[in-house]
């Protein structure tokens, strides 16, 4: 398997382990050793989380809200240079809620860039994570208001 391979098995590893809801599978997705006080994680919405314990802290606390979530990643571009690779992509998102009647679901888009780091053991591990939230999509061929 090439590094674009590699990186990409990692990226889709990190929204498995969301979409499972799985803290000890999103423990292992993230870089530690002497990684692990740069690590760094923006959620859409949040202040930016420094340093692996911070960011593992908000990955409990989110899992255990999230009753369901879905990714379906569109857009996604590796590029991979040396022992650094970074991801970019569209998330778009599905949201359950058992809790109410109905189910409630929800859908959103998140434009992301996933940095990884080739650990010392050779694999490739999230340094760094940073959603932004799409308030709204304007088609190619329609012109901005200004």
């Amino acid at each position: 398997m090439d590094d674009e391979q590699a990186v990409e098995r990692a990226n889709a590893e990190f929204y498995a382990a969301f979409e499972a809801v799985d803290l000890e599978r999103m423990s292992k997705v993230w870089a530690a050793g002497s990684y692990a006080a740069s690590v760094t994680c923006v959620h859409p919405g949040w202040p930016m989380l420094r340093g692996r314990a911070e960011v593992l802290r908000a990955w409990a606390l989110i899992m255990a809200n999230t009753p369901y979530i879905q990714f379906v990643l569109t857009d996604v571009n590796i590029d991979v240079h040396g022992d650094q690779a970074i991801v970019t992509c569209g998330e778009n998102i599905l949201t359950a809620d058992d809790d109410t009647e109905t189910g409630f679901l929800a859908g959103g888009s998140v434009v992301t860039t996933n940095i990884f780091v080739r650990d010392e053991v050779g694999d490739w591990r999230l340094w760094l994570h940073h959603g932004s939230p799409v308030l709204n999509n304007v088609a190619d061929d329609d012109e901005p208001e200004s």
